[in-house]
């Protein structure tokens, strides 16, 4: 099995060297590696302890940022390793001023891992959430270095519970603990004998709830928003948009705004929406809080605010459910809100539980868009109440970070 590992991984960074050429993700994968090794030697000082986080991309950053910073505060000698596969994690988050030394991941050959562990020498290993590779947790294991995966979610259809699924199954016996976000998890692995499992849940918890508590004015949001009920779409994609332009342009009353943040927001894009849309409309990189008193729509044009923007929310509608699957609904739900969504949200369960609760609606079709808003709209205690139960449901799964850290410090303080 280990050749056919091998030979995928070459096969994987093969193609991705030919999509280089034509693809701009893929472009930034390739430069961001060519001479990494170099790059790591020349920046590491191998006389400071150092602890190694990996992430995926940018949501997994997200659930491995309050660890890291709760480690950081709590062990201040260790410097911090955070590493990345995707670009859509390494380009956004190379600056975090919260890492000492921030790389894309070399691939997983056993020559790379050899290599990078030897250079790197952590004194203890994270993985969040995702991301299992062979070689490097195989040199972990035999160099003696703790290695924990946390906020890790396993589903009975992975190949670890597969019959044919031996070589993927020793990569978690590799792991030091396994900390997971629920019961199921920790079932499916007990039931392939990994028993050095926790559950301590999802750290994505304490990273929204602690934005929320630290969460700016943006002044031009408030001027927009007029104390009027506020719909705020966040991360959406076209089938989202066409939704909701058809009912922001089916409503006669001018007392309800709407804040869309898209999440391609190159022009072409946020020109398609501003033409479809028969209200006042105003880019937020065009706005002051003069010109936006007369707008009902406010376009996000950049990055980085969304997080901040759900306070100015009434009622929020989290993109994505038309397509692969929704994003990040507990940003929304930690400021009180009654969350909106398409179809596709199964594989989320965060999403799964709120809908539970009540505090979520699935939407269809516009028809179930429609009347959802509208009922949400007109009853202002249905609108509090869903709202209330969004911010209590965050706030009863705090403290992932606490119980992953104190399992942890021994092998911080040895």
């Amino acid at each position: 099995m280990i050749v056919i590992y091998n030979t995928l991984i070459r096969l994987y960074f093969f193609a991705i060297l030919v999509a280089s050429f034509f693809n701009p993700k893929a472009r930034l994968w390739i430069k961001g590696r060519k001479n990494i090794f170099k790059k790591i030697k020349q920046s590491i000082d191998k006389t400071q302890p150092i602890v190694w986080f990996h992430c995926a991309s940018l949501g997994e950053f997200e659930q491995g940022r309050p660890v890291i910073e709760a480690l950081k505060q709590k062990h201040p000698k260790y410097k911090i390793l955070l590493t990345f596969f995707s670009p859509s994690g390494y380009e956004v988050r190379k600056n975090y001023a919260g890492a000492d030394y921030i790389f894309y991941l070399p691939i997983d050959t056993k020559k790379n891992a050899a290599k990078f562990i030897q250079i790197v020498n952590p004194k203890i290993v994270f993985f969040v959430k995702y991301e299992f590779w062979y070689h490097y947790l195989n040199i972990l294991q035999k160099k003696n270095i703790p290695v924990f995966v946390f906020s890790a979610i396993f589903r009975k259809n992975q190949l670890f519970f597969k019959w044919y699924g031996g070589f993927y199954k020793k990569m978690l016996h590799k792991f030091n603990f396994l900390f997971v976000q629920n019961n199921e998890s920790k079932n499916l692995l007990n039931s392939i004998n990994i028993t050095n499992v926790e559950i301590t849940g999802d750290t994505r918890f304490d990273r929204v709830y602690s934005i929320a508590s630290q969460s700016k004015k943006i002044p031009i949001i408030e001027a927009f928003k007029q104390n009027k009920l506020t719909i705020i779409a966040g991360s959406t994609w076209k089938p989202d948009e066409e939704l909701l332009i058809q009912f922001i342009n089916s409503g006669k009353e001018n007392e309800i705004k709407y804040i869309i943040a898209p999440h391609e927001i190159f022009i072409e894009n946020i020109e398609r929406i501003e033409k479809a849309i028969n209200k006042k409309v105003i880019r937020f990189s065009q706005a002051n809080e003069q010109n936006v008193l007369e707008s009902q729509v406010i376009i996000i044009d950049n990055i980085g605010l969304l997080s901040s923007l759900y306070k100015y929310g009434d009622i929020a509608y989290i993109g994505g459910g038309f397509g692969k699957g929704i994003h990040n609904v507990l940003e929304a739900a930690t400021f009180g809100l009654p969350l909106v969504f398409g179809k596709n949200y199964h594989q989320f369960n965060e999403a799964v539980q709120l809908v539970d609760l009540k505090a979520a609606f699935v939407v269809n079709n516009f028809y179930d868009l429609d009347k959802i808003f509208k009922t949400l709209l007109t009853n202002k205690i249905l609108l509090k109440n869903t709202g209330e139960i969004s911010k209590n449901y965050v706030i009863s799964n705090l403290g992932a970070t606490s119980r992953i850290l104190s399992i942890c410090n021994k092998y911080l303080s040895e």
